[in-house]
């Protein structure tokens, strides 16, 4: 008779991670906390005074910084600029130029879909709008 249980091929077969020993089924896990699973020198808390490296600035929260609002997420996407990531002054107004080129009601373009893209570059670079 074949045999109808089903096996995990050797290449599927669930190993322990590097470093770890393997537990019989009835021992509960080791006390540990978070993910480093007791690691020394990895994690740990950090000194008085001593910052967070992986905080964000506040200039990373605004338009031009790594996380921007909605908004500028639109309006980054308008002006034909990465969704995310920091950006210069110079990058959004080399943008604008070449958008402006291309919506200019003079050179054949929309006057709604410019007044758009100078709303873009206006809220990327914080400048006041009436």
């Amino acid at each position: 008779m074949p045999d109808t249980t089903r096996r995990q091929p050797a290449s599927l077969a669930i190993t322990p991670a590097r470093g770890q020993q393997q537990r019989p089924e009835g021992d509960p896990p080791a006390a540990s906390k978070g993910f480093g699973g007791g690691q020394a020198g990895r994690g740990g808390r950090r000194k008085p005074g001593q910052k967070r490296s992986h905080a964000l600035s506040k200039a990373d929260w605004g338009p031009l910084g790594k996380h921007p609002d909605l908004d500028a997420i639109l309006a980054r996407q308008r002006l034909q600029l990465p969704r995310s990531g920091r950006l210069t002054p110079a990058q959004v107004n080399q943008a604008w130029k070449r958008c402006a080129g291309e919506h200019h009601p003079d050179r054949g373009g929309e006057h709604d879909a410019m007044q758009l893209v100078n709303a873009a570059r206006d809220l990327l670079l914080g400048r006041d709008q009436p």
